[in-house]
C-alpha cells in the first residue's frame, strides 16, 4: 500500500552516504592521477625543448630561467585540468576524457608558444634557459605560457 509519503521514491533509489563518499573518493583519485600525468607530460615537453635534463638544470644548476619556464607550464596545465574537472558536471568518464584531451591540447599550445616565442621575439628558449641569471625574456615567456593555459582553461568552461 503506497501512502504517498515517499513521493515516488523507493529505497532502491536512495544513495547511501558511504556510496557518495566512495564514488567521490574514486573520482578524486582518478582526476588526481590524470592531472599528475598531464603535469609530468607538460614538464617533459619543456625538457625536450631545452638543453640538458631540465630537472638537473633546476635542481643542480639552480637555473632561475629554466625554473620559471617549467613552473609556468605546470601552472598552465593545472588550470586546464581544474577547468576540465569543473566543466565535467559530475560525469566521471566524460570528465576524464575531456581533461585528457584538453590537457594535451594545452600542452601542445604551450609548446607551439615556445616555438613562436623564438621566432617572434628573436630570443632562443634553448639559450635563455642556459643563462645563469634571471632574464626578462624568461619572465615574458613564462607569463605567456601561463596565459595560454588560462585561455585554454576558460575555453573549456
Amino acid at each position: 500500500m503506497n501512502t504517498g509519503m515517499n513521493s515516488g521514491m523507493n529505497t532502491a533509489d536512495t544513495i547511501t552516504l558511504a556510496e557518495v563518499l566512495g564514488n567521490g573518493a574514486l573520482a578524486i583519485m582518478a582526476y588526481a592521477i590524470l592531472g599528475v600525468l598531464l603535469l609530468v607530460a607538460g614538464f617533459y615537453v619543456v625538457d625536450l625543448a631545452t638543453p640538458g635534463r631540465l630537472s638537473k638544470v633546476i635542481r643542480t644548476d639552480r637555473n632561475p630561467n629554466a625554473t620559471v619556464v617549467a613552473a609556468s607550464g605546470v601552472a598552465g596545465v593545472g588550470l586546464i585540468v581544474a577547468a576540465s574537472i569543473w566543466s565535467s558536471g559530475g560525469a566521471l568518464r566524460e570528465g576524464l576524457l575531456v581533461t585528457l584531451v584538453f590537457g594535451l591540447v594545452g600542452i601542445a599550445a604551450q609548446t607551439l608558444c615556445m616555438f613562436a616565442f623564438d621566432k617572434v621575439t628573436g630570443f632562443s628558449v634553448r639559450e635563455l634557459v642556459r643563462e645563469p641569471a634571471l632574464q626578462p625574456a624568461a619572465i615574458l615567456l613564462s607569463v605567456t605560457r601561463f596565459v595560454i593555459g588560462l585561455i585554454t582553461a576558460v575555453a573549456v568552461i
